[in-house]
């Protein structure tokens, strides 16, 4: 069964342009999937709409939709939630994706476990004063010189870490798997919102319908 979302999407008709059709007024009728929902922007903008969620494992959209919302059909809210449009670059990979990611890149073990960059780690003076906060990216020999709070006294620190390819691959695809997602109880507004704003607007040559646009110039290639 086909996710309800792509009841949402209109059609369009292009000339059947296929070696076997013989009637050169002949249209074929698809979904247009060049028009694509959004969320309305007053609720993309307010986080009291929204959960945080973290994705576990090999969840696909589907799999998260029927675990927070018991409908796996809604894995478009899932995907409109956090304005995902490459499913393949912006969802976190399946363990065996992300295996065949990495040595697909880096093509053997030492190269994916080479230096990527250095980056700090916290540094606080003797009163928990934060000096340097931790991830920034630094050179290698990186240091810094302050007055201690405390104690009144100069001290040096130069506290960096190397960041390998593997671990910045991980890093961020782990960033990917902090998702939000759209309340529940919202769910019908967004639908009506969905059902609207897809609808074609009167006015062109190539209106048919709400539903419905016919486009002469588009080629299908066979």
């Amino acid at each position: 069964m086909a996710s309800p979302y792509f009841r949402y999407v209109p059609n369009f008709e292009y000339v059947n342009r296929l070696k076997e059709n013989k009637n050169i007024s002949a249209y074929i009728q698809v979904k247009n999937l060049f028009k694509r929902g959004v969320l309305r922007e007053d609720i993309l903008q307010d986080l009291s709409y929204f959960t945080k969620y973290k994705i576990v494992g090999d969840d696909r959209p589907d799999n998260v939709a029927y675990k927070v919302y018991s409908n796996q059909y809604y894995d478009w809210v899932v995907l409109l939630s956090n304005n995902i449009i490459n499913y393949a670059n912006e969802w976190p990979l399946s363990n065996q994706s992300f295996n065949n990611y990495l040595y697909s890149k880096y093509l053997n073990d030492a190269t994916l476990n080479a230096v990527k960059y250095y980056e700090t780690l916290e540094v606080k003076d003797s009163l928990g004063k934060t000096i340097v906060p931790a991830g920034l990216q630094v050179p290698s020999d990186y240091s810094i010189r302050y007055i201690d709070s405390g104690s009144g006294k100069s001290v040096t620190a130069s506290s960096v870490k190397a960041v390998t390819n593997y671990e910045y691959e991980v890093k961020v695809d782990e960033d990917k798997r902090n998702i939000y997602l759209l309340k529940e109880k919202y769910l019908g507004i967004i639908e009506n919102d969905i059902d609207g704003d897809l609808l074609y607007q009167s006015g062109s040559s190539q209106y048919l319908s709400p539903t419905l646009v016919r486009g002469e110039n588009i080629r299908l290639y066979s």
